[in-house]
Formats: C-alpha cells, structure tokens, sequence
C-alpha cells in the first residue's frame, strides 16, 4: 500500500462543462488537482466521442497543471506526436488497442512524455512485467470505458494489489491510477488496494465545491 498522503487527484474534465473548460482548467490547480485527467474517445474503441490535439491544444495556456491524456483509441501508435505536441505531459494507450505495446510505449518514452497502459476491467496484468522497463503509470479502469458517471466495479481490487507488486520490480517510478465510479466511498478501498493516483470525474464537477470534493477525496485516501 502507497503512503496514503501522496495519492495525487487528477479530476477528469470528461465531467467538466464543455463550455466553460478555460476556466473550470484555470481553477483546478487552486482547488488543489494535482493532474488534470483528459479523456480521448473516437467511437470506436468506445462508444462515445470527446476531442482530440486542437482542443488539448486549446486547453494547454489555462493550467499549468500536468496533462494526463488518456488515448481510448484504435491505433493510438499513429496519433502519438501529435498529442504529444498538443501538450499531453503523460500519454496512457489501451492494452488491448495495442499490437505492438513494447514498441508503442518507447514511441512515447522517445517523446519525452510519461508512458502510461490502461487496462479494461477484465483485463488481466498478464504481460506488464515484459514492458515495466518502460512504464511510468498503469490506469486500472473500474468501469467499463466510454461514459462518466458509471458505478465502480469491486473486482478490480485485487488487480490493483498485484500492480503495487509490480511496481516493485526494476523499472522508473509506477504510479498506478484508478478510473471510474470513484468518490469519497471509493477512494479509501482503491489506496488500501495499493492505487496512488485517483482520477474523479462526477464526484468533483458534480459538487458544488469542487475544492471541497477533491479535499474530501484526499480524506478518503486517508482512512
């Protein structure tokens, strides 16, 4: 288990008012964020669409908070430089949109970005071992990727906890981030499990205080 007073918040704007982005971006870093957390869907991977470099690009002067871009994408190895140059400070791929997984992470890592795997919730960690000499985050979905909103799944717990061991071996940093159906009754069983990095969309920009909601998230982590 992580030191529970280290767990980053990285508020999902997939949440967020698409209209107002400039400024909900502006205040997350008074609110206390650590990432800002950035959805990319193309209808394919996932049943939805959301954005893609422009609007990162857009996005980039309101915060200097750090970009993490989560690519729910099909062939996400073709798209790399261009979020990259858009101002995406870590880039996550899909196992499973991957063919050559050991081959896209180094893109990434050639980059000078942080190199990120998500995986699906019945997406087993088997294989991870063979790129952790390249991996700075592993995103453990609990739910099933495309829509905000969603209930957490519980099964991916021990998923997490078999992650914390990976993160053992030889290899940079792995912070390990949980995504979907995560709040402040959420939170404290995904740190126990052994995550570091909570990504929240509903239960920050949903609350009237988003402030408040990321404070109560960090108390979470705590208990």
């Amino acid at each position: 288990m992580p030191d529970a007073s280290a767990v980053l918040v990285a508020p999902s704007v997939l949440a967020a008012d698409f209209a107002r982005l400039g400024d909900t971006l502006a205040g997350l870093e008074a609110a206390g964020a650590d990432w800002v957390h950035l959805d990319v869907m193309d209808g394919r991977f996932v049943p939805n669409m959301t954005f893609g470099p422009p609007v990162i690009a857009a996005m980039r002067p309101h915060t200097r908070l750090p970009f993490d871009v989560h690519l729910m994408i099909v062939e996400p190895e073709k798209h790399l430089e261009a979020f990259a140059a858009a101002g995406a400070d870590a880039i996550t791929v899909h196992v499973e949109a991957c063919t050559h997984l050991h081959r896209t992470l180094a893109a990434i890592r050639a980059l000078g970005k942080r190199a990120g795997v998500a995986l699906n919730p019945a997406t087993p960690i088997a294989g991870l071992a063979y790129v952790r000499d390249l991996l700075d985050l592993v995103l453990v979905m609990s739910v099933n990727p495309g829509f905000g909103g969603q209930s957490f799944i519980p099964a991916v717990l021990p998923k997490i906890t078999a992650l914390r061991e990976l993160a053992g071996l030889a290899g940079p940093p792995l912070r390990i981030a949980v995504d979907g159906g995560i709040d402040a009754h959420t939170a404290g069983q995904v740190v126990a499990a052994g995550a570091d990095v909570l990504v929240a969309g509903s239960a920050v920009f949903g609350a009237a205080d988003v402030g408040g909601a990321i404070g109560r998230l960090r108390a979470a982590a705590l208990d």
